[in-house]
């Protein structure tokens, strides 16, 4: 990875957090312990179980170091909306206007987007055109169909 910032909400690290320690203290040791079980089976190059085993810890390693990563490089994203000041930045809340449809969405870090959930990136392109704006104003994204414009109704 490099040293770019990992933005993410308090909730996206607890999550985060949580999936490290389950990784590291409780399903690492149960494959370790597998691939040890396996081993003792005998003939490794036939050994179906110890090749299943191996490729499985193989992938949690990676995991595991990529949220260390991760982890190291995050930054909380903070709530700012005390001050006053209605616009748009990184863990808004926000409710958009599309013609007559009024939609719900969460501006997050890359890392904890997730358009099911309406969690948007700040590297989307409705993300990026959001950002900055206040109440009121319209959200022009370039879209393949041609320009959606989105009006921002509220921040929370």
């Amino acid at each position: 990875m490099n040293d770019k910032k990992i933005y993410l909400t308090a909730e996206g690290l607890a999550e985060l957090k949580k999936e490290f320690e389950e990784l590291s203290k409780i399903k690492r040791p149960e494959i370790v312990n597998r691939v040890s079980q396996a081993r003792d089976m005998g003939d490794l190059s036939e050994n179906a179980e110890y090749s299943a085993a191996r490729e499985e810890l193989s992938f949690i390693d990676g995991r595991i170091e990529e949220l260390e990563e991760l982890l190291k490089q995050a930054t909380v994203i903070k709530e700012t909306h005390a001050s006053g000041k209605q616009i748009i930045e990184l863990g808004s809340k926000v409710s958009l206007k599309l013609a007559d449809k009024k939609e719900d969405y969460t501006v997050v870090g890359e890392w904890e987007a997730d358009p099911t959930a309406k969690k948007i990136s700040h590297e989307s392109p409705l993300g990026k055109a959001l950002l900055g704006k206040a109440i009121g104003e319209v959200a022009e994204v370039e879209a393949p169909a041609g320009k959606i414009l989105y009006t921002i109704v509220a921040i929370k």
